[in-house]
């Protein structure tokens, strides 16, 4: 894995890509804010030595470096997931190179079933918390003390300060934000009604497919996080309705103007 991502990361030095000041993972739906972006350089991850190809649609899959809110920022359109066949190595291997490259923040989104009665689909979580429930641990096996601990702290898993800067960001823009914790689990089914039920009751305010693995990963080399989710669908008591993956998409559409003025203020700000 060492090797592997020295490779990437030389190969990304190469192109052009100098030390990021925010490192940023655009979920499902979530890839046009590349357009709020003064992008400078584009590689499609097929290009990328040792980079998996995102297999889901509406994950573009390019790592984009530019200009935002006055930072030099490197983007992923498009993440990878365990649910895809790929080996939780594989999922969090950009997040390592992220690393090495030199960047020490890392802001994350994603679209998420919100299970909290106070949610509406539409809203927009900053994930204070998460809890993991997807079957692989990216930290399993053999630990390289190179990229970090053995045992890893997680008792701030999202930087207090970032999230304190966000809420006052988006009290500025006076745009609502939902606070609460990210359940992630394997997928690529959505959620039953017992196993939404399942979610609420174990104490989480939306579940997922992603995120907790790349953060898990990021706190082991001692970076920062930052979590942003759209909530798409929802799945409280007495409501959980037919959803697609279409339609899961066509919310986190409408979204993403939204969220792209917030991490491009808080960016400008920081």
């Amino acid at each position: 894995m060492w090797n592997k991502v020295q490779e990437t990361v030389s190969f990304l030095k190469e192109k052009g890509i100098s030390i990021p000041d925010f490192g940023i993972v655009l979920g499902t739906g979530l890839g046009n804010l590349v357009d709020t972006i003064d992008v400078k350089i584009s590689i499609p991850y097929e290009e990328i030595p040792n980079f998996p190809i995102s297999t889901v649609k509406g994950h573009q899959g390019e790592l984009i470096f530019g200009v935002l809110g006055g930072k030099n920022v490197l983007a992923m359109r498009g993440r990878f997931h365990y649910y895809e066949g790929y080996t939780i190595q594989q999922v969090v291997f950009p997040i390592r190179v992220m690393k090495f490259i030199g960047i020490e923040r890392l802001i994350l989104s994603n679209a998420s079933g919100g299970v909290n009665s106070s949610f509406k689909v539409g809203d927009i979580m900053l994930i204070d918390d998460h809890i993991n429930m997807i079957p692989e641990h990216p930290l399993r096996g053999f630990n390289d003390e190179r990229f970090g601990p053995r045992f890893v702290d997680l008792h701030e898993p999202y930087d207090l300060k970032m999230i304190s800067l966000m809420e006052k960001t988006a009290l500025h823009l006076n745009i609502s934000l939902q606070k609460g914790t990210y359940l992630a689990l394997q997928g690529p089914t959505f959620e039953t009604p017992a196993e939404y039920r399942m979610v609420r009751n174990i104490g989480a305010d939306a579940v997922g497919m992603s995120t907790v693995p790349e953060v898990i990963v990021a706190k082991h080399m001692s970076m920062k996080c930052l979590g942003l989710s759209v909530i798409t669908d929802l799945g409280v008591e007495g409501l959980v309705e037919e959803v697609s993956h279409e339609e899961v998409q066509q919310v986190a559409k409408i979204a993403e103007k939204t969220v792209g003025k917030l991490v491009e203020q808080f960016i400008e700000t920081f």
